[in-house]
């Protein structure tokens, strides 16, 4: 009996779960087409997500408003083959054995819409490089 390869599984970590993390994970979900798994947690979720991230994403055309700000868990974390950390600091968990990532990203909360661009446009450049690290090349 046959197997199916198990799906490379990434975590996108910050202190809120509501900026930087979320642009990321509607980033990966939209450029990895079903070809991964994506989550994403936050050490202090906050209570929604920033309403400039969900405008800047709708922009371009990838609805984030399905979401919504939660901690991480240790079972989700122990799953991943990456996890990307964003701003988190000595907040965010470490598994052993655990790919890790730092993106240093401006936090986007209490930014007006043309500053929180340019974040969503690096949050952008950054997960079409980490789907190229994973052999899921995105057309550009």
């Amino acid at each position: 009996m046959k197997t199916e390869p198990k799906l490379p599984t990434v975590v996108f970590l910050c202190v809120h779960n509501a900026g930087r993390s979320q642009m990321a994970l509607g980033w990966f979900t939209h450029l990895a087409r079903g070809r991964a798994i994506a989550y994403s947690g936050g050490s202090e979720p906050a209570a929604e997500i920033n309403p400039t991230a969900i405008a800047a994403m709708a922009e371009i055309g990838i609805d984030i408003t399905h979401e919504h700000p939660k901690a991480w868990d240790d079972e989700t974390l122990r799953q991943a083959d990456v996890v990307i950390t964003m701003g988190c600091g000595d907040t965010c968990p470490y598994v052993p054995g655990t790919r890790y990532e730092d993106w240093l990203l401006a936090d986007p909360a209490g930014l007006p819409l043309e500053q929180v661009r340019p974040i969503r446009d690096q949050i952008a450049r950054h997960v079409q490089r980490l789907l190229d690290d994973l052999d899921m090349p995105t057309a550009t």
